[in-house]
């Protein structure tokens, strides 16, 4: 959504949330604080580095937010993001990405002078010949492990020797340590599924990193996990570092899995605001927010208030939603209806601002600087 849609009247003003135009990615400032907070006392407290990821929001003012209560830095998926956020001032960025080519290798390599700490992934050798030519200082690597979902990493102990070996052959290249996300976990249904999974995705990651130590790398930094595996990457204690990022806005593809787990004890703190824009059907109302105002990879959004049901909204084309009535609640033209997202990420990504409220008062209006940055 434009960020021509932003007015900055409206900051500070009684009862200004309820005139944000829609449809609007809309942050309660204080559940954020509240979510930020909780999982920074739970990294805290099982001694692991935090650091959040910036692909769930994309937002300078919110990392910024993030590292201010305690978390290292955080992570981006592509380089673009990484830009975005160095060029507003964000020092400390991991690209958990492999990259492929020489031209992104100098890009890599530009931000590595242009940051305080920059970090990258790489799971193969070439990424590594690549990568040491194009560095015009000392440039930290970690080796992404694949754990068991064949999207990017070294499959086993042997590939992640070979690519040890690239590395250490790159004088200007400095090997940190290992990465292994486990997206496949985020979202098993109940605790003990997912500790299940995430022991054997550590057993198989301890192993990756015994043969490393065995050939001669030294491994300081062990980082992955997410929301949803939090207490269970906790609790086999290979970690070092974890990378959550849905936890400080959440969505229903969280609350479907997580339900009244510790890992979901997080609050919705993100919503898409719409309006009703058409009621003349006795059954249901049109809303202004249809397949560009949220993801449609995961479950449709849920309606927050006015006592809509789970299963009342559906895609009502580009433009609009469809919203069954909801019992004993009128749902008149002009109501304001908020929606928990299904998909928090690619969500935020349909945004150029997340307007920032506290109650009902629009207070700060923050710009997405790595919306659509993909590349």
């Amino acid at each position: 959504m434009s960020s021509r849609a932003a007015d900055t009247s409206l900051i500070g003003q009684p009862g200004s949330r309820g005139r944000i135009p829609t449809p609007a990615a809309v942050l309660d400032l204080d559940a954020f604080d509240r979510n930020v907070g909780k999982m920074a006392a739970r990294a805290k407290a099982a001694g692991l580095a935090l650091r959040p990821h910036a692909k769930s929001h994309k937002c300078a003012a919110l990392a910024h937010r993030q590292i201010a209560a305690g978390a290292v830095g955080v992570c981006c998926a592509k380089l673009a993001e990484a830009e975005a956020l160095a060029g507003a001032g964000v020092g400390a960025i991991l690209v958990t990405s492999p990259i492929a080519g020489s031209a992104n290798a100098v890009r890599a390599a530009a931000l590595a002078v242009a940051l305080e700490d920059f970090r990258i992934v790489v799971d193969h050798p070439d990424g590594a010949a690549e990568l040491g030519p194009a560095a015009r200082g000392p440039l930290q690597v970690l080796i992404d492990v694949d754990p068991g979902l064949g999207r990017s990493g070294v499959r086993d102990p042997a590939q992640a020797v070979e690519v040890f070996r690239a590395i250490a052959a790159q004088p200007n290249l400095t090997l940190l340590g290992v990465q292994c996300y486990g997206g496949q976990w985020q979202h098993l249904a109940g605790a003990d599924v997912r500790a299940a999974a995430v022991a054997e995705g550590m057993a198989h990651l301890s192993r990756v990193i015994a043969a490393l130590r065995g050939a001669g790398a030294d491994i300081a930094v062990v980082t992955g996990g997410g929301t949803g595996s939090f207490a269970a990457d906790a609790d086999q204690g290979v970690l070092t570092e974890v990378q959550p990022g849905s936890y400080a806005f959440m969505d229903r593809q969280y609350r479907d899995a997580l339900l009244d787990d510790p890992d979901g004890a997080f609050e919705q703190a993100l919503l898409i605001a719409a309006t009703v824009i058409s009621a003349n059907h006795r059954k249901w109302v049109t809303v202004d927010a249809g397949l560009k105002a949220f993801a449609t990879d995961g479950p449709a959004p849920l309606a927050m208030t006015l006592r809509f049901a789970d299963s009342a909204y559906r895609f009502f084309g580009d433009e609009h939603g469809l919203l069954m009535r909801p019992d004993g609640a009128a749902a008149a033209r002009g109501a304001r209806v908020d929606f928990a997202p299904g998909h928090i990420d690619p969500t935020l990504d349909r945004y150029d601002v997340i307007h920032l409220v506290r109650g009902d008062v629009l207070v700060e209006i923050a710009a997405v600087e790595g919306r659509g940055a993909s590349q």
